[in-house]
């Protein structure tokens, strides 16, 4: 119960990785906010927390909107009294079309989700961190923060954007003993990976970028995040830790 009485903030809390570390703090003794645009999944997540014995809430949250994270921020404080730990985990992929492809719509809505989405978590969580002398956050980034692939170019940039502001805000509030750092995926079986319909022709060409010969598990990442959260990662501020299969050593 490494987490007892901790407050948390999951935002992409409604499946995949967010909700591996929602259910997973909730064991550790966390109080969980998830939130999510899909309120259904969402409060599904919740009641499966609440089931195994964990505290949860939810908010419908577009991370997108300033006026969805303030709210979400101030919820989770009105109600559990704090925000200790913060999991900015909210993400889209955005399809697989060459630069010159991407359409403007596109380019703008994964830039507003993966990119402005992670940068107003930071700017709603770390002021109250500030009050209460402190706090984490990991921030989800990726394996193409660090390498690139073709037909991503939108992903990819807004990757190394999360790469750079993690390392940016890490810098400036470290001595204000709040934490900041990012874990970077490969890829992971999801259930959205799982759903693809053109897995079987992609699958292998996914495996073949990871020298370990395999796909990750959520719970991989899970595991990597609960640590950077954790008072284990003590000396780590602005850290890009992968959990990625050997892809971006290769």
């Amino acid at each position: 119960m490494q987490f007892q009485d901790k407050v948390v903030l999951v935002t992409g809390a409604a499946g995949g990785i967010g909700a591996g570390t929602a259910a997973a703090f909730a064991r550790e003794g966390a109080k969980v906010m998830l939130a999510d645009i899909d309120a259904d999944q969402g409060g599904q997540r919740v009641a499966e927390v609440e089931a195994a014995g964990g505290q949860a809430a939810f908010r419908r949250c577009d991370v997108s909107k300033s006026e969805d994270m303030r709210a979400l921020v101030e919820e989770t404080i009105a109600r559990f009294g704090r925000l200790d730990i913060l999991h900015n985990n909210a993400g889209i992929s955005g399809g697989t079309d060459f630069t010159a492809d991407i359409s403007e719509d596109d380019w703008d809505r994964v830039i507003a989700i993966n990119l402005k989405g992670v940068w107003l978590g930071l700017k709603y969580a770390i002021p109250p961190m500030l009050e209460q002398g402190g706090g984490v956050i990991v921030n989800t980034a990726s394996a193409l923060a660090l390498t690139v692939l073709p037909g991503s170019a939108h992903y990819n940039a807004t990757k190394h954007a999360v790469a750079g502001l993690t390392k940016t805000a890490a810098t400036e509030y470290a001595r204000h003993s709040i934490r900041i750092n990012a874990v970077c995926p490969g890829v992971i079986r999801t259930a959205m990976l799982q759903n693809a319909p053109n897995l079987a022709e992609l699958e292998p060409r996914l495996l073949a970028l990871h020298p370990a010969g395999r796909l990750g598990e959520v719970e991989e990442v899970v595991n990597a995040v609960l640590w950077l959260a954790s008072d284990g990662a003590s000396f780590m501020h602005g850290s890009l830790m992968t959990v990625d299969g050997g892809w971006t050593a290769a």
